[in-house]
């Protein structure tokens, strides 16, 4: 009877200990979890504190705006019409603004986004008659890039500067004789008889192809149209200029395409009159960055702490 009270006893003691350790483990892993919530909200504010000081630099002051295009024109990308139109909207809001300069080093990308971007140019220019709004060329600006730049009231490029690509671009790949060599059957079902256009391991249908070419035709033709608009009498008459060659900062001023050469810093100095630039670009910044990696790594980090209390 004595050996089974001790033996007991033992148990009692065996589990009191344990639970009091798993509560300590507990305790210990909420307060490391709140101590890394609290260094992240306050890294987080001072962040945000130094994009806002960086932001508002040339407050006050007669300024030259200047927002970026730069990259692929696409959504979720820096040069998506959502960014770069917010952007243009904030630039032609400041009333320190002496004229706004697109800065565009672009290969081009999505018509819908280059039209969106250029509607909002044509809509701000009218709404803010007085705000000049140029575009100046860095290394590359075709396709799309140049669907923006034509709705600015002057574009200036370098002499090395690739502008033009005035066409519309559909390609892809055909691995049809392929996978006969390697006798692999293809098995497509659709409902609608157009459905598996162009599809990479079936054969190119000619009434497909020619109803994709009737279709970039039919955006090619405005893309023509935004260009006509946007440079009027200065284009030359040429049958080359739409026909999607590119061409140097040098030849696109004598295409009509351009106007002339210049830099960022040289309008804002020479044409704007205002010398002091300021950018209104959208990018993800340091602040966003942080809240979004800094988020995902305290999700992991929360998750982990609750299974780890949780185990018994």
């Amino acid at each position: 009877m004595t050996e089974n009270n001790g033996q007991w006893e033992r148990e009692l003691v065996t589990k009191l200990a344990t639970a009091a350790l798993k509560e300590q483990r507990r305790a210990r892993l909420w307060g490391i979890f709140f101590k890394l919530l609290t260094f992240g909200y306050i890294t987080l504010v001072l962040l945000m504190a130094v994009d806002w000081k960086r932001t508002d630099m040339a407050g006050g002051k007669k300024h030259t705006a200047m927002v970026e295009v730069n990259g692929i024109i696409a959504p979720g990308s820096d040069a998506s019409a959502e960014r770069i139109n917010g952007a243009l909207q904030a630039a032609f809001k400041d009333k320190n603004t002496q004229g706004v300069v697109v800065r565009i080093n672009s290969p081009g990308g999505s018509p819908v986004q280059a039209q969106t971007i250029y509607d909002e140019m044509k809509r701000l220019r009218s709404k803010y008659p007085d705000i000049p709004l140029y575009a100046v060329v860095e290394d590359v600006c075709a396709s799309g890039g140049y669907f923006v730049a034509a709705g600015a009231d002057r574009i200036y490029v370098g002499k090395a500067s690739i502008v033009g690509s005035i066409g519309v671009l559909m390609n892809g790949f055909g691995f049809t004789g392929l996978m006969d060599k390697l006798g692999v059957e293809r098995r497509l079902i659709t409902a609608g008889e157009n459905k598996g256009m162009l599809d990479p391991f079936s054969p190119l249908e000619e009434k497909d192809k020619a109803h994709i070419k009737q279709m970039m035709g039919d955006i090619h033709q405005q893309f023509i149209g935004v260009v006509k608009e946007g440079r009027g009498k200065r284009l030359k008459e040429s049958p080359e200029i739409f026909s999607g060659l590119i061409w140097t900062g040098q030849r696109s001023i004598d295409l009509g395409l351009a106007d002339g050469f210049g830099s960022l810093e040289y309008v804002a100095r020479e044409v704007i009159k205002a010398e002091d630039i300021r950018d209104y670009t959208i990018t993800e910044g340091i602040a966003e960055k942080f809240a979004r990696r800094f988020g995902a790594s305290l999700s992991t980090a929360f998750v982990e702490t609750l299974l780890r209390s949780s185990i018994r």
